[in-house]
């Protein structure tokens, strides 16, 4: 390999990369729809979807991007996630529901398929959060943890 081919592949190593995605584990509805709101007040992120999925103990929310951020505005996400939740390593049934929702199934099909609770997916907005959270407390006749 030639000195400037090298020199090259260094700096380029120097240059902090950024996701295009964020997926992360909430506790609750609340912070789930604390992550909603937050983007939604945030146009100058380029938001491609998002996908929210309940889980007995938690939310799983997945924010893809339309193209990389600034290490700024990445580590900005980054630090409001973090005070809300944890990064999140999804077990293969729910990523294979992420995956397939992206490949554009209908969210019916994958819930059914994968045995997830799709509660959103595209552009969330809270009374579709409300909404789930109301009939499942109805349904269950109490409100668990998860879905104060």
């Amino acid at each position: 390999m030639s000195r400037s081919t090298n020199n090259r592949n260094v700096g380029l190593a120097l240059i902090p990369s950024t996701k295009m995605e964020y997926l992360y584990y909430l506790a609750n509805a609340s912070l789930t729809l604390r992550v909603v709101q937050y983007l939604h007040a945030k146009p100058q992120i380029p938001v491609s979807f998002i996908t929210v999925i309940h889980q007995i103990d938690g939310w799983v929310v997945r924010v893809k991007l339309r193209k990389q951020v600034s290490p700024q505005e990445d580590g900005d996400i980054r630090a409001f996630l973090n005070e809300l939740g944890i990064s999140y390593e999804p077990p293969m049934r729910v990523q294979m529901a992420l995956w397939s929702l992206e490949a554009g199934q209908c969210p019916v099909d994958v819930m059914r398929r994968y045995q997830v609770a799709i509660v959103s997916h595209g552009s969330p907005e809270k009374e579709e959060i409300e909404a789930f959270r109301q009939q499942f407390v109805r349904g269950l006749g109490y409100c668990p943890e998860t879905l104060a």
